[in-house]
């Protein structure tokens, strides 16, 4: 799938109708910014520019989770804002929304397993209200992790949201790297292991390199997306002083095409077994283990509902291992 920055008309788009592949669109590239109270502050979705998809092979929706973490430090949309946005076109999928866990994002343990206890909880959410809105035919959850065993657990919250949908997207892949026991190989062959047979993935932001590799894996892999053409247009605008106009950008994106391609038609590569990553057992530590329990029960909660999956909520854990930690020490 090409990823595409906009739907403005013009070269670009021109060429992503011409080349007929997919493509996805960003909701970040939909949205509407205004600086009217002094600051920089989100205030709806354009709409207008979903009447240029006309002509493409398809259109589908990101939730722009990565970069509105990255650059705002959290969604500045609400689950419902979104579902309005999924609910105006008619999308091939929309994406749930999710918390991603590259290092960028979740610099420890502790903050990769909250953010997968918030992307289970979203993406019950954006089923909910897509069901409401009668487009769950084309919702698609995203599952998040660190390790392929996250990947697994995050899976099996979603069970029945998975069974039913058939198509996944797997997030945190695009700064991944393809070797590892935390590798894009590794997290393919564990889903490919555990999840139903029918079930079929969409990886986010996949290294062209990888193609060769997830040839083996063709009855699981449905598709891949890519702006990777942006950045080498980019590099090549600066070598050259040139400006990065949308016929470069075009140009850039149809070798990128034409490469993909004929990465899918090298001999299929194939990896070692790679060695799984433990999960950390229990911490020895009394005060360590209370901060552990009230992590986990935080995430319970927040699995549930019983509070939002945007709650902050890194200022009640002391408190809530402290009642623990007297329990314990007191019991």
């Amino acid at each position: 799938m090409i990823g595409l920055p906009h739907l403005s008309e013009g070269k670009l788009l021109d060429r992503a109708r011409r080349l007929q592949q997919p493509v996805l669109i960003s909701a970040n590239a939909l949205s509407r910014w205004s600086r009217r109270r002094g600051w920089r502050e989100w205030t709806g979705w354009s709409f207008r520019p979903l009447g240029n998809a006309a002509g493409l092979h398809s259109l589908c929706l990101d939730s722009a989770g990565f970069s509105a973490m990255v650059t705002y430090g959290g969604y500045p949309w609400t689950v419902d804002d979104y579902i309005r946005l999924a609910a105006a076109y008619p999308f091939g999928w929309w994406a749930s929304l999710d918390y991603c866990v590259e290092h960028q994002v979740a610099g420890d343990r502790d903050e990769v397993l909250d953010r997968i206890s918030r992307t289970i909880r979203a993406n019950i959410e954006c089923r909910l209200r897509g069901d409401d809105q009668g487009i769950l035919d084309t919702f698609m959850p995203v599952i998040q992790g660190r390790l392929p065993s996250d990947y697994e657990r995050c899976a099996e919250a979603l069970s029945l949201t998975i069974e039913r949908a058939g198509l996944v997207g797997v997030g945190s892949m695009c700064r991944r790297p393809i070797h590892g026991p935390e590798g894009l190989m590794a997290v393919v062959d564990h889903l490919d292991r555990v999840l139903p047979r029918l079930t079929r993935l969409h990886l986010f932001g996949v290294k062209g390199e990888a193609l060769p590799y997830l040839s083996a894996f063709r009855h699981r892999v449905a598709s891949i997306d890519s702006q990777a053409y942006g950045v080498a247009a980019r590099t090549a605008a600066r070598r050259h002083n040139l400006a990065k106009t949308d016929a470069v950008v075009a140009d850039h994106m149809e070798h990128w095409v034409h490469t993909q391609h004929a990465r899918l038609r090298q001999p299929q590569r194939q990896l070692p077994m790679q060695p799984l990553t433990p999960d950390a057992g229990p911490p020895d530590d009394p005060w360590e283990a209370a901060i552990a329990e009230a992590r986990q029960q935080i995430r319970e909660l927040i699995e549930s509902g019983e509070l939002d999956h945007d709650e902050t909520t890194a200022q009640w854990i002391e408190q809530w291992a402290a009642d623990i930690y007297r329990e314990r020490m007191t019991g």
